[in-house]
């Protein structure tokens, strides 16, 4: 028998998850609630990832908290700045003594007579198991899987006779200086780790089946420091927040209204800053539309400066083997390192990989639509916070956590305990939840829920679209539906 009841379990102590706890504890102040993170430290990806140079690949004034706006001087902050705001968000909110680390949730069942959540966790320091239930869960776990990164099976790996890799689980006593190194891959993982590698290592090269979009901007920029100078705080904050959210759509929207006119500018910003006569048809032109798949961020357009200094190689070809002194490749070149980095992508995992159930039936996730991609149709009280795969992470989980909170209350208003989702249209189409054609997002489509092509299943790529439809729209609409009252004898208010 569960020894504890919670109104709401967060699921995740990174960024989205102290972001729910804010808005948990201000906005619905009567609920209990903890956040069960299953690893020892707070920060999720930012604490997670050690590689060199780890960076944010969207603004900081977008990735930082609308309510805790983002103060710092770089527009694109290094991994350790992001993970340090992370725990002063927590102390200064109080919601450090909410994290319960090497808690990790196993499975949750919904028992709608109870209505409530039975969760079975684990305790990932010393295996033990118990269970509680909760009126609500909230995973903030994003979709990375985090114990394991993506990694294809190269052949002759076993041959190399050096280091191999993976940036997940980067060894963070490496000494790479002076040493040749090859570092697989072309997204945003790779494009952060050459020119940071390229710094002390004798010679790094980006090695890339094919290319992507590459775009540098400015590491700051004199406007946050202008508002600042100008309005209140808070007011710099949420302007600085809204003209580099709007930004971002209209270049989003561009690309996808006038992908040619986009290339054509993409291709400029490569003219003018690589060297002269550089191959940029191989080297840095996709087959596909920009944003059909992310396009990489540079700040001061680090990587380009390192290959025109010389101490970057891109080689775009594919691999035939591993040997002992490195990699050959289709062409018959041969590429000697003495480190191989397989920047080759994440696992994507929903949940955390939570076993679902509801009234002891398994929760076919596949087969279940996204309401405003954060709630699944058919299943009670569980949302989820993910971000945008064209903006920042915390523009959308910003607006979820505020979308939940507004539900409990809503709940706890008119009495009853359950809040579900229910599609009634059956003209409504299934199609996959990210839309992005990137190999990491193909793999594993078949394991997520799926958005639905008419609203509210709609996942919108844009801000402004789930600012309406999650800030400034009731909570009641003709798909959410509220029912199982709380008893008539029980003085305990709903969620719980």
């Amino acid at each position: 028998m569960a020894s504890e009841h919670l109104d709401v379990l967060v699921i995740g102590a990174g960024l989205s998850g102290i972001g729910a706890g804010h808005y948990i504890k201000t906005d619905c102040p009567w609920a209990s609630f903890a956040i069960f993170e299953a690893r020892d430290a707070i920060g999720g990806t930012w604490d997670l990832f050690k590689y060199p140079g780890l960076r944010s690949d969207s603004d900081m004034f977008t990735l930082g908290y609308s309510f805790r706006p983002w103060t710092g001087r770089k527009t694109i902050a290094d991994g350790g700045s992001i993970l340090q705001y992370i725990k002063d968000t927590a102390r200064e909110e109080g919601l450090d003594e909410k994290i319960r680390f090497n808690h990790r949730i196993v499975s949750a069942d919904w028992s709608t007579d109870d209505a409530q959540w039975t969760v079975t966790a684990e305790r990932t320091d010393t295996g033990e198991s118990f269970e509680l239930t909760a009126g609500f869960l909230f995973s903030c776990t994003g979709y990375y899987r985090y114990d394991h990164g993506y990694q294809p099976d190269f052949p002759g790996m076993d041959d190399f006779e050096g280091t191999v890799i993976h940036p997940q689980h980067w060894p963070e006593d490496l000494d790479y200086a002076g040493k040749r190194i090859v570092v697989i891959g072309s997204g945003a993982t790779a494009v952060t780790l050459v020119p940071s590698l390229a710094k002390t290592a004798a010679r790094v090269t980006m090695l890339q089946r094919s290319p992507s979009y590459i775009t540098s901007m400015p590491e700051s920029t004199p406007l946050p420091g202008l508002l600042r100078k100008f309005l209140p705080k808070r007011w710099a904050g949420d302007a600085i927040r809204w003209i580099n959210a709007l930004g971002t759509q209209a270049f989003y929207q561009l690309s996808k209204r006038r992908p040619a006119l986009v290339k054509r500018m993409l291709r400029k910003g490569l003219e003018r800053q690589l060297p002269a006569g550089y191959d940029i048809d191989t080297h840095f032109t996709p087959t596909y539309d920009p944003w059909d798949q992310r396009v990489c961020l540079v700040p001061n357009g680090d990587l380009f400066k390192s290959i025109s200094d010389g101490t970057v190689d891109v080689v775009t070809d594919h691999i035939e083997t591993f040997t002992k002194t490195g990699v050959r490749l289709v062409s018959g070149a041969e590429l000697e390192a003495d480190i191989i980095v397989s920047a080759t992508g994440l696992d994507l995992l929903f949940m955390g990989g939570v076993e679902a159930t509801i009234d002891g039936a398994p929760l076919d996730l596949p087969n279940r639509l996204a309401y405003k991609g954060m709630m699944l149709g058919g299943v009670p009280n569980l949302a989820f916070a993910v971000g945008y795969t064209n903006a920042s992470w915390t523009l959308k989980a910003d607006l979820t956590c505020q979308y939940v909170t507004r539900l409990l209350r809503h709940l706890r208003a008119i009495g009853m305990r359950q809040c579900t989702p229910v599609n009634h249209d059956s003209t409504v189409a299934p199609e996959p939840l990210l839309g992005l054609s990137s190999g990491y997002v193909l793999r594993s489509a078949d394991r997520f829920p799926k958005q639905g092509s008419k609203m509210p299943w709609r996942v919108h790529q844009s801000y402004l679209a789930d600012y309406r439809a999650l800030k400034r729209s009731e909570v009641t609409d003709s798909v959410m539906q509220f029912t199982n009252p709380v008893p008539v004898a029980s003085s305990t208010t709903v969620p719980a």
